[in-house]
């Protein structure tokens, strides 16, 4: 089928028709799609409109309370608690951020942590909202289990991702988003909806067998990035974002993917930073110092310039969605397939 591009809005719009039929609150929804479209536009389809059919039956269900509305609480001079009320992360994190830009600045530093949440989409779409406010953010987030202990071969971790934004005078930020897996889980989850095989290394079945089939991937575990190094890494994470907000950790939390049973009630963790005090006002020109040496040097780029080139284009051209994706979310926005 020769279908014309969709654009941004247009997206959205399905997006949040989509999740007003499944028992979405209206700016819940809007937030929810804000992110989704946002992460199709960078070239993140693991985060973007593949995640809208889960969410759907999610918020249908009743695992995602698709009404919940976030509640922060102040537990110290520059820390900040935020119960996201087991709804999606979006809103939680889009109040961290503003609850953030408001503690960083005075304080020189903040922390927020979130607890009760959900799958948080792309993480760097949330420390790049705090650089674009002018602060250094670092994000750490747990997600259900899918990475075995280093020499173990049942799923204790989740995939955790860490994310990095620095802000850059007169430019787009500095963003490192970067799950501690091989591969991103949601790029498996791509796979197996479109019924392609996934390279060998990046998962092992049930069986702690390396395998090609993605059903069998997410049936099993992930491997993590830099082997023994980066199952601690994934430790670390696992830490700072479930217990130190009382969350659920990996093997406790239920599925991103599937509308039943409980909520995950995953966590994470948002540090900002004000660069200028730190910095005694020279962040901006040392951070450039440090880009151009990468730069000066044949065939380098910094890390998210495809994703700016990929964003730039969704903005100017639109998306062109593959055929099976587009009916099933076209589908999500007729009354009669409400529900899970």
């Amino acid at each position: 089928m020769n279908r014309k591009p969709l654009t941004l809005a247009q997206l959205h719009q399905i997006a949040v028709k989509a999740l007003a039929l499944h028992n979405t609150s209206e700016e819940n929804a809007n937030m929810v799609a804000r992110a989704l479209v946002a992460a199709e536009a960078d070239g993140l389809g693991g985060h973007g409109l593949s995640r809208l059919p889960s969410y759907c039956a999610q918020s249908a269900s009743g695992k995602v309370n698709g009404h919940a509305v976030p509640v922060a609480s102040l537990v110290a001079d520059a820390a900040i608690r935020i119960d996201a009320k087991h709804g999606f992360a979006f809103r939680a994190l889009a109040l961290a951020v503003e609850e953030l830009c408001k503690l960083a600045p005075r304080k020189g530093i903040a922390v927020a942590a979130v607890t009760h949440s959900h799958h948080c989409g792309a993480a760097g779409y949330h420390v790049e909202a705090l650089a674009r406010k002018g602060l250094v953010g670092l994000m750490f987030a747990n997600t259900p289990r899918a990475i075995a202990p280093w020499g173990g071969s049942t799923g204790v971790f989740g995939t955790n991702p860490i994310a990095f934004a620095a802000p850059r005078k007169d430019k787009d930020p500095l963003v490192i988003d970067l799950s501690l897996s091989k591969v991103a889980r949601g790029k498996i989850m791509v796979a197996k909806q479109n019924n392609d095989a996934i390279p060998k290394g990046w998962a092992l079945d049930s069986f702690g067998q390396p395998t090609a089939d993605p059903e069998a991937a997410l049936s099993g575990t992930m491997l993590p990035m830099g082997e023994a190094k980066g199952a601690a890494l994934v430790l670390m994470v696992e830490v700072l974002s479930a217990a130190l907000t009382a969350a659920h950790f990996g093997f406790e939390a239920s599925s991103f993917f599937t509308a039943e049973g409980e909520p995950p009630s995953v966590g994470q963790l948002l540090l900002a930073f004000d660069p200028n005090p730190l910095s005694n006002n020279q962040f901006y020109s040392r951070l450039e110092d440090l880009l151009e040496a990468i730069l000066t040097q044949s065939n380098t780029r910094l890390p998210g310039d495809r994703r700016l080139k990929l964003r730039e284009k969704a903005h100017r051209s639109g998306i062109q969605l593959a055929d099976k994706q587009y009916q099933q979310i076209i589908s999500l926005g007729m009354p009669e397939t409400k529900g899970p």
